[in-house]
């Protein structure tokens, strides 16, 4: 008798894709119990859909099948076909997209494919007589078909589940309902149109079928999906990712650690992803090639695949780039959240966080000082929704305009989705968060002028082939402080967290960001600009500002003696011109001596020039919004006049970028409110006033 085999470990997973795994270690205790946790995340978060919405999204899939069987015959009669053609007519639904992969949640929409014969064709039958019949049935609502999108779509809903329906005409008389849409001879003497609309369903399959666990590759995905959309980086439109291509980067990991629970794999996702050298491209299995005439993703032979930044290269042939969207800017930004994921997912390995930092939804309207608003509107709802998707679909294009004109110097970070102002009919908002970017400084830059780019954009965006009387499309700049509050829940703008507490007491700030807080002593009256050395990253002398109040203006210093630029004046200095008459009383006080406080917890960037960050002089700009009463005090159409800007390169630290570069003279905005001036018992028995430079700067992002 042989003997039994004691300890046997289960054989190795078969391998998937084009390379060996990394690891093929069987899960740990600690992967279990963090995985049971994201589980539970997940449902808290409402990810999941019930089990009634479940069955309702399935009742409708039957009902929308019986209404195209029902369509085709009907067509297919209409034609002048025999009863046994009549008779045999049919059409198949296929689904796709989250739907079909498992990860959908509730409310989501079903992306369905619907395949027919050689006979039935897309823009008489399927805009056509289906569109009709469609909008007499009472359970269909909200029928928007776009039969000019790069991929025809008819979008509805019914029942309230929400349905995109594709149409992809096979060359086949009859179709069975047992279709296999993986046969790539039923590709042959397709039009472009039917390809694209069979590549979801067909891409959508084979990624579960090249997946080593398909419930481990669910969860992970459901994950990455709820985290993009919470990083604002889920936008395929935008020039960020939808939600094949990270459906695709997720089963690659799968693919690397096949035997890994959700929990290692999400933190795999990152690890993999902040070091991948883009643009290499992500492959799940190898480019295939095929006897028809379709072109796949080949950089080699296909100029315009070299252009691509971020090649997510799809399974199935014809093998394209899913990603070709992405711009240098968007690439750049979710470059940076792959980071700040890995970093979050270490702490977690340290048990130092928990899932819910990764979560964290990013504040977008906080998040820079300088944005584009783009205002649509259309005289009625049919015109508005043609007309939005013809602007979001080149809001693309927007952005690489930018990149190219401002020679890759100026980012944008596009909002993903539309705003709507509830106060105003037929009329949709969209934003672009701009700023320099990394390691560019402001002296390498200077101001940027996109006007001519902006101008370009409109009229392209006006060439539009369907533009009726009422479409129209507006373009402006605003700052931080000018974003509209329907933009914000409740339409309530937050208010920023404070960094100090003005108790005369030691405050706690999270300086570096790093959730750390560390304790800063304000019991002085000279109040301490806290900042980082922009080279070494360590922490510099604090330092002050000054002043000296009269009865005509209040002067002060510099607070960096080693600046090389006369950037407060000739003098060092600047002052406050009140214009005649007004008051230059100060929180109720004529002292003759103020103390300024520039209040400021600077971050700089990692790559930074030598004069100091462009986060660091945008700081400056919009912190402590006390100048509005410093204005309120000395009455209204207060100045500031700048004495004799110095243009010269620095060679060591400079604070120019606080003044206009011009040395021109702006009105102060009364934007703060009183509780920003310190009372005089507040340290040294003399008037504090907090102010910033919001007005002083030109559009330096």
């Amino acid at each position: 008798m042989a003997m039994p085999k004691l300890n046997q470990l289960p054989p190795p997973p078969p391998r998937i894709g084009m390379w060996e795994p990394i690891s093929t270690a069987q899960p740990a205790e600690l992967d279990m119990s963090r995985t049971w946790e994201l589980q539970k995340f997940m449902e808290d978060a409402g990810l999941y859909e019930s089990g009634e919405e479940s069955l309702k999204r399935q009742e409708v899939l039957g009902r929308l099948d019986q209404i195209v069987k029902a369509w085709v015959k009907k067509v297919t009669e209409a034609k002048g076909y025999n009863e046994e053609m009549v008779e045999e007519a049919n059409a198949v639904i296929f689904t796709f997209g989250s739907y079909r992969l498992g990860v959908n949640g509730p409310g989501a929409d079903i992306d369905t494919l619907c395949v027919g014969p050689r006979h039935v064709t897309r823009e008489e039958d399927f805009f056509g007589e289906l569109q009709r019949m469609l909008a007499e049935l009472p359970e269909v609502q909200e029928l928007h078909p776009v039969p000019d999108a790069y991929v025809p779509v008819m979008r509805f809903k019914f029942d309230g589940v929400s349905i995109d329906l594709l149409y992809a005409k096979l060359g086949l008389w009859v179709i069975p309902d047992d279709l296999d849409l993986s046969v790539p001879t039923l590709l042959q003497d397709l039009d472009e149109k039917s390809v694209l609309s069979l590549n979801g369903s067909r891409v959508t399959d084979k990624i579960l079928h090249m997946v080593p666990n398909v419930q481990n590759f669910q969860t992970t995905l459901r994950c990455i999906r709820y985290w993009a959309k919470q990083r604002g980086v889920y936008s395929n439109v935008a020039g960020f990712l939808g939600g094949i291509n990270w459906a695709i980067l997720v089963a690659r990991i799968c693919q690397l650690y096949p035997t890994a629970l959700p929990s290692l794999l999400v933190s795999r996702f990152f690890k993999l992803y902040s070091q991948w050298r883009w643009p290499n491209p992500v492959l799940l299995c190898p480019i295939e090639g095929g006897s028809l005439v379709l072109p796949s993703w080949d950089p080699r032979r296909n100029f315009r695949d070299r252009n691509d930044l971020m090649p997510i290269i799809t399974p199935v042939y014809p093998c394209i780039n899913s990603s070709y969207n992405v711009s240098s800017s968007t690439l750049c930004i979710m470059q940076q959240e792959f980071q700040r994921g890995n970093n979050i997912c270490e702490a977690m390995d340290a048990s130092v966080t928990g899932w819910n930092t990764l979560f964290e939804r990013f504040l977008f309207f906080e998040a820079y000082k300088n944005y584009l608003q783009i205002d649509i509107t259309a005289r009625k709802d049919v015109d508005l929704m043609n007309w939005q998707g013809w602007v979001e679909s080149r809001l693309r294009l927007l952005t690489s305009k930018i990149e190219k004109d401002t020679r890759g110097m100026l980012q944008c970070h596009p909002h993903p989705g539309e705003c709507l102002d509830k106060s105003k009919r037929f009329h949709r908002c969209f934003f672009m968060g701009l700023q320099r970017k990394p390691g560019v400084c402001a002296q390498e830059g200077g101001p940027f002028d996109i006007r001519f780019t902006v101008e370009e954009f409109k009229n392209m965006v006006g060439m539009y082939t369907f533009k009726k009387p009422g479409m129209w499309i507006g373009v402006c700049h605003i700052k931080r402080n000018n974003i509209p509050l329907f933009v914000f829940p409740g339409g309530v703008r937050p208010a920023r967290p404070k960094r100090a507490r003005e108790n005369g007491a030691a405050a706690e700030v999270d300086e570096a960001g790093d959730g750390k807080k560390r304790k800063i002593d304000e019991s002085i009256t000279c109040h301490k600009l806290r900042k980082f050395d922009s080279v070494a990253g360590t922490k510099n002398t604090p330092l002050a500002v000054e002043a000296k109040l009269d009865d005509s203006s209040i002067t002060a210093r510099c607070p960096i003696e080693d600046c090389s630029q006369s950037c407060l004046g000739n003098e060092g200095s600047f002052k406050f011109s009140p214009p005649v008459g007004a008051s230059s009383s100060v929180s109720g006080s004529s002292s003759s001596t103020a103390d300024v406080i520039l209040v400021s917890d600077i971050v700089p960037a990692p790559s930074v020039c030598q004069q100091g960050s462009s986060e660091e002089h945008d700081r400056f700009q919009d912190d402590a919004q006390s100048m509005g009463e410093a204005q309120k005090n000395f009455g209204e159409g207060t100045r500031v006049e700048n004495e004799g800007v110095g243009q010269g390169v620095a060679t060591g630290r400079d604070c120019s970028n606080i003044f206009r570069n011009d040395g021109g003279v702006e009105e102060l905005e009364p934007t703060a409110p009183s509780s920003n001036v310190v009372p005089a018992s507040y340290g040294a028995q003399k008037p504090l006033i907090k102010f910033n430079f919001t007005s002083l700067v030109r559009a330096n992002c």
